[in-house]
């Protein structure tokens, strides 16, 4: 397995980097967009392809790298499904799993630090974004904190994993790089409480100054789909309720672009023909489906995702390709629930 941790030193922000082989998937946790070069150099220098990209929260002392290394690699961005965050690809829940490669991070909700806090489970190690530190906990005095929340996180999840699994942070500012959950049980001062309310006295006393970014991380951070409309020509887009007009009037046919476990969670448009983002370009090839469903239906052709960002990067793909004729569908299968939509269940 490929495994890089890096750091930014401004924010002290642990960054993670993780495939099972070089020349393989990868998927990179909390990146910061100021390292984002570092990160595709890294990427092409071990051959690998990015996939998801994943925030374990919406951080307030750093602008994350979510969008950029979209809009450079047209992976897949991940946060939870509490984030408030505008568009991001896939939004996950307690306990689902995220796929790259042969790597599966187990999404575990822990809010508290935040309400949308989220940490991963790989194996023998887990990343606790802001929830868990090396020797401390998240703050719980803004973005919807709550420290009965963190105590329920920290004593009825984190710690509940085996004393050896390996904790890997999002911050540390003394130079510590991991450690485990038997470690932090036994030593970390902040979980020598006896109860949710001890837990709640302490952190109502630490008095800690606002992160220094603190004013332009959270909106930029909660703003990452302000450059998908460079992906997206006049013409190409089509609202949800355009859609429901028309579906119920015509023949569109609409290709849905989301996991197999999106659709089995979710729901699909009754017809739709699945083509799962990651192989949309093979599918763009003489052989693929999509130049059979463009000869047969030229302009009648919608894709659609879960919130309209991967839709809005395969039109992209598809012009490149020297397709035209396809039309996204804005705000993917939120919105057209919003319209009063229908979805079925997926064979």
């Amino acid at each position: 397995m490929i495994f890089q941790q890096l750091f930014d030193r401004t924010s002290s922000t642990f960054t993670y980097l993780m495939a099972e082989k070089p020349g393989g998937e990868a998927v990179i946790i909390d990146p910061v967009f100021d390292h984002v070069d570092i990160y595709l150099s890294l990427l092409k220098r071990l051959n690998l392809k990015l996939v998801k990209a994943v925030d374990t929260h919406v951080h307030a002392d750093h602008v994350t790298g979510l969008g950029a290394l979209r809009d450079h690699t047209r992976c897949v961005t991940v946060m939870g499904e509490q984030s408030g965050v505008d568009v991001v690809s896939m939004r996950i829940r307690d306990n689902e799993t995220i796929t790259a490669g042969g790597i599966g991070l187990t999404a575990m909700y822990t809010p508290g630090h935040t309400d949308d806090s989220y940490c991963f489970l790989y194996q023998d190690r887990v990343f606790t974004g802001d929830t868990l530190l090396i020797g401390g906990t998240g703050r719980t005095d803004f973005q919807n904190g709550d420290s009965r929340a963190a105590y329920d996180s920290l004593f009825n999840k984190l710690l509940k994993l085996d004393d050896d699994t390996l904790v890997y942070p999002a911050h540390d500012y003394n130079g510590n790089t991991v450690t485990t959950i038997g470690y932090e049980r036994a030593c970390n001062p902040r979980l020598q409480v006896g109860s949710a309310g001890e837990y709640a006295d302490l952190m109502a006393n630490l008095r800690l100054d606002d992160p220094r970014m603190m004013d332009v991380a959270i909106p930029a951070n909660r703003s990452i789909g302000r450059t998908l409309n460079r992906f997206v020509n006049p013409g190409e887009e089509i609202s949800a309720e355009k859609c429901l007009r028309e579906y119920e009037a015509s023949d569109l046919i609409f290709v849905d672009l989301r996991e197999d476990a999106e659709r089995c969670r979710d729901g699909a448009i009754p017809g739709s023909i699945h083509i799962a983002y990651n192989q949309f370009d093979e599918q763009l090839k003489p052989s693929g489906a999509l130049p059979r469903l463009l000869k047969d239906h030229q302009g009648r052709v919608v894709l659609y995702c879960a919130f309209g960002e991967r839709s809005a990067l395969v039109l992209q793909s598809a012009r490149e390709a020297g397709f035209q004729g396809l039309r996204h569908m804005t705000g993917g299968l939120a919105a057209w629930l919003r319209a009063g939509g229908k979805v079925e269940s997926p064979e």
